[in-house]
């Protein structure tokens, strides 16, 4: 009895593995996942394996039934997870993101549309604008095969060997990667490492490192990650705050790789009439773009960082600290970024963050002023 006992276990492994299996206990009690992903929608496409890869709801949600501090806790293995699975993706996305079911969403990246700049005198140390693209055909980091994750990486690295002027560079596969290379990258903070517990229970980390790498152009102002949790990241950034140039070189980047696949392999970054750009991780839908820089603001530290979080929410901006090497945030350096993703176009999402920037400069002057610093 107990080798029958044993062999109905395994069966019953098995065919979780396969499929979803029953309804979970979803640990993270108040994410998105917990809300929207309720017995009679999982029941009706728990059967469900995605064509690309295979990908399955209970793999989607494994963040959500695994760890108990998600705030939305789902991924996506590919482009159909979007589709088969939808009934639970539009719920948590129009929720997130703040959109109607019937929204559309418009790319802009015309730099030239954007007016002004960070004004000179605000103490910009950088800028740096990344967005995500994946390939239509293969699928996304969590769910993507081994096999689509080397060939991706193959196309990829094919692509970048095309590009020329300011935008020519090198792949650097993270596979055998030369130590005095690793170091170098490290220290250029381009590197990215495995580890990430998130990652790793949503799939994104498994056969570390094959078909992984980093390009980067000899100026370092041009980057892209290659299989990370997005195919590709796509990241221009430079010293000071040239706000409207570093998104310049980032459109002409991306166009330049999207051409360079479509010339190698026909293929396209996948693009969506609803959801703009795909992501793995559907808080990145949309533009899948954040552009931040590094700014002092002494004069609102001052005043309290709670009165900045508060003034950010209100320009429609995202306030981080910057880490120094022990961890802790440094004196008065903030990360400032666009706060949405879907639902607006690039160009109005650099807009508002160099906008914000300007007012929150202007405002910590009165700050400082006021502090008599």
């Amino acid at each position: 009895t107990k080798l029958i006992l044993l062999d109905s276990l395994l069966q019953e492994v098995q065919r979780v593995t396969i499929m979803s299996g029953e309804f979970p206990v979803i640990k993270s009690a108040h994410s998105l996942v917990a809300k929207h992903v309720t017995k009679e929608r999982w029941d009706a496409v728990k059967d469900i394996e995605t064509k690309t890869c295979g990908f399955t709801l209970a793999k989607a949600c494994a963040c959500a039934i695994e760890f108990d501090n998600q705030h939305c806790g789902i991924y996506a293995g590919d482009w159909d997870s979007y589709k088969d699975f939808a009934e639970v993706f539009d719920a948590i996305i129009q929720e997130y993101h703040g959109i109607s079911a019937t929204a559309k969403h418009t790319s802009d990246m015309d730099a030239s549309k954007i007016t002004g700049n960070i004004v000179a005198d605000a103490p910009v140390h950088s800028t740096r604008i990344r967005v995500g693209r994946n390939l239509d055909g293969f699928g996304l980091s969590p769910g993507i095969t081994k096999q689509q994750r080397i060939d991706v990486e193959k196309l990829m690295s094919n692509a970048l060997s095309k590009l020329s002027g300011d935008l020519a560079g090198k792949y650097y596969p993270l596979a055998g990667m030369d130590e005095a290379v690793r170091q170098q990258l490290v220290d250029d903070h381009f590197l990215f490492v495995s580890g990430d517990r998130n990652l790793t229970v949503a799939g994104m980390e498994r056969d570390w490192p094959e078909g992984r790498g980093i390009f980067h152009n000899d100026a370092k102002s041009f980057l892209l990650w290659v299989n990370e949790e997005d195919q590709t990241r796509i990241i221009s950034m430079q010293q000071g705050g040239d706000v409207k140039g570093v998104f310049e070189r980032l459109a002409r980047g991306i166009k330049a790789v999207g051409d360079s696949v479509k010339a190698e392999a026909g293929k396209e970054f996948a693009l969506s009439e609803q959801y703009g750009y795909i992501h793995s991780c559907p808080t990145n839908l949309g533009t899948g773009m954040r552009a931040s820089v590094h700014v002092d603001l002494p004069g609102w530290t001052k005043e309290g960082v709670d009165k900045l979080n508060a003034r950010c929410e209100v320009l429609c901006v995202q306030p981080r600290g910057t880490r120094g090497e022990s961890g802790g945030q440094t004196g008065c350096t903030y990360d400032i970024s666009n706060k949405h993703r879907l639902g607006y176009s690039e160009v109005q999402l650099v807009q508002v963050m160099i906008d914000g920037v300007n007012t929150l400069w202007k405002e910590d002057q009165e700050w400082q002023k006021k502090h008599g610093m």
